[in-house]
């Protein structure tokens, strides 16, 4: 039986994911993508995920896109079903209830940055390069890299990127907001253990709330979105783990979560 396509590390709560297709840059074709979903399934049952790190490996590809060779022999009604899976794969990521980060190192082209997209947030190391170069190809982006991308940022820049077909670098993913930061390769393992200290410091049940209130009031209109925050607001007082963390507060101490 061969090895997995996703390599899943996990400690406390705080899950890595790992495309591990390093031969082949780490491109994604239809095992990656079942296996994908098989693990985030899993993983959005579970209540006490913290959040979610995803990565590639080796240190020369996030991902590099979609896997060519796989789509190159499609018919119409194959290639909609091999972008069917992706699209139900990345929207599992882009819910689960806990923060999601990309972690780029490397190329992040085409279904990689569709990938990255999906995520909450992305940080790349300064070898990052990112594009959606699928008109190259002669087709369009897939994997929700028409609509995601226009959404993180805005529509010019997201018609210059889609119909040119050219790559980025990290400083300038930075600049137009694809990113959040940018480091050097060698710090951004430093950066996920700091992530994960700083998310797991806090209360588990209010980052999940601010999540859901951003996620989802998005799609609403101002006071129906308000009328959410108020809700999920008044929801993070129902337990323990406000007490305890105004508590801390007060009493100048760190919260015990």
């Amino acid at each position: 039986m061969s090895e997995s396509p996703i390599e899943v590390v996990e400690n406390a709560g705080f899950v890595r994911l790992t495309i591990s297709r390093p031969k082949a840059l780490n491109a994604l074709n239809s095992d990656v993508l079942v296996e994908l979903e098989r693990v985030l399934a899993e993983l959005e049952t579970r209540d006490d995920l913290r959040a979610v790190l995803i990565t590639g490996a080796g240190e020369k590809s996030f991902v590099a896109g979609a896997d060519i060779a796989e789509m190159r022999d499609k018919t119409p009604e194959e290639a909609r079903d091999f972008a069917r899976q992706a699209l139900d794969t990345f929207k599992r990521l882009e819910t689960l209830p806990v923060p999601t980060v990309a972690l780029v190192n490397g190329f992040c082209l085409g279904g990689g940055c569709e990938l990255a997209l999906a995520c909450d947030w992305a940080v790349a190391s300064d070898n990052a390069v990112f594009g959606q170069p699928e008109v190259l190809l002669g087709v369009i982006p897939g994997f929700g890299g028409t609509q995601r991308l226009p959404r993180r940022i805005g529509p010019a820049m997201a018609i210059d990127l889609c119909t040119t077909g050219r790559k980025i670098d990290a400083n300038e993913a930075l600049r137009i907001g694809l990113v959040n930061r940018v480091m050097p390769q060698a710090e951004l393992e430093a950066y996920a253990d700091e992530l994960t200290k700083q998310i797991g410091g806090n209360g588990p049940r209010s980052v999940r709330a601010a999540k859901q209130a951003i996620h989802d009031g998005m799609d609403q209109d101002l006071d129906s979105a308000l009328a959410l925050e108020n809700a999920l607001f008044a929801f993070c007082f129902a337990g323990g783990e406000q007490t305890e963390g105004m508590s801390a507060f007060v009493e100048k101490r760190n919260p015990n979560f």
